[in-house]
């Protein structure tokens, strides 16, 4: 049967490694630094960090032998913070089949680089755009664990690598649907996370659904205009891994994005909301990233600048706002 091996034991990664496994067309290892909840995984078919009392599929299993977890995995997914995507590949260079499928869960941009996650992986492993896939849409992980109905993107150049993908995925409560735009759905799952960040603030500074709405409708307007100054087709971002995505992660509170943007709009100081969060907010660093995309595109992206203000340049909640709603008026046209 085919092994896919899941890098990465957080909450996305347990619950798509869940997701496989009750597919059935594979066999499914995890693999994680912590002994606790690799052994919790074997014993109690359980991961207590991020889902006490759900059950995970019992044929599945987890290791923290990185080695052992990639030996003959015909499907390396790669579920770690994306700021640390680069390192954990070179660790994991020689053990990683080079025939092998590379399938990012991953929903950030790298700093420094500006990287997307599939370039990423092109670089280090040197292999073709045919072998590295990316997954995204709106999948809040913890409503994947429970299995309730959802749905993704599995996007590759290559056609048919996607379709493997998508039937390796294919559940009862798990639809996945295919697509060769790996720019839109990877650009759509990263900048989503910026604008939830800014939906959270709002939430947290007592606003209601008209300033979210006008934010996760301006945030999308911000993300097609990058996406298509980089070579996406405009309509990826009309679909799951853009407006669907975007809508989940602004408007759930199991979002760790908005959660996090939430916690300091009400007040807290950025070192106050790190120090309390366990998991990755990913836009908080990818912010700097998206902005200097924005940047060498010459593509104007006002939310996500002020979410870079707010989170890296001491910029209040309230000073944010100002400058976002004093911006020069002009009309409203898509992708404008």
């Amino acid at each position: 049967m085919t092994k896919v091996a899941v890098m990465g034991s957080g909450s996305w990664g347990t619950a798509f490694a869940n997701v496989v496994a009750d597919a059935g067309a594979a066999d499914v290892v995890v693999y994680g630094r912590r002994s606790a909840v690799v052994d919790a995984v074997n014993q109690r078919h359980e991961n207590p960090d991020y889902f006490p009392g759900t059950a995970l599929n019992p044929a599945l299993t987890a290791t923290t032998d990185a080695a052992k977890a990639l030996h003959g995995a015909e499907y390396v997914v790669l579920a770690v913070p994306s700021q640390t995507l680069r390192a954990n590949l070179a660790e994991w260079y020689e053990h990683i089949d080079r025939q092998a499928v590379l399938v990012s869960l991953m929903k950030g941009i790298e700093l420094g680089t500006c990287r997307r996650m599939s370039e990423v992986v092109h670089e280090v492993l040197g292999v073709p755009a045919e072998q590295v896939a990316a997954v995204s849409g709106p999948n809040l992980a913890r409503e994947i664990a429970e299995r309730q109905p959802a749905t993704a993107v599995m996007a590759c150049p290559h056609e048919p690598t996607a379709v493997r993908l998508q039937h390796l995925c294919k559940s009862a409560y798990f639809r996945p649907y295919t697509a060769t735009d790996v720019i839109g759905v990877e650009l759509g799952g990263a900048v989503k996370n910026v604008i939830a960040l800014a939906v959270g603030v709002a939430v947290g500074m007592g606003f209601g659904d008209n300033a979210k709405a006008a934010l996760i409708t301006r945030g999308l307007a911000e993300t097609v205009r990058l996406a298509v100054s980089l070579g996406a087709d405009e309509h990826t971002l009309a679909g799951l891994a853009g407006l669907g995505d975007l809508v989940a992660t602004c408007g759930s509170p199991l979002s760790r994005n908005r959660t996090f943007g939430e916690k300091l709009g009400s007040g807290m100081t950025l070192e106050e909301v790190a120090a309390e969060t366990s998991q990755t907010a990913e836009g908080v660093k990818s912010s700097e990233s998206v902005a200097e995309l924005a940047r060498r595109a010459d593509v104007e992206m006002p939310i996500t600048e002020a979410v870079v203000a707010m989170m890296h340049h001491d910029l209040s909640p309230a000073e944010a706002l100002a400058a976002f709603m004093s911006r020069t008026a002009k009309p409203e046209r898509y992708g404008m």
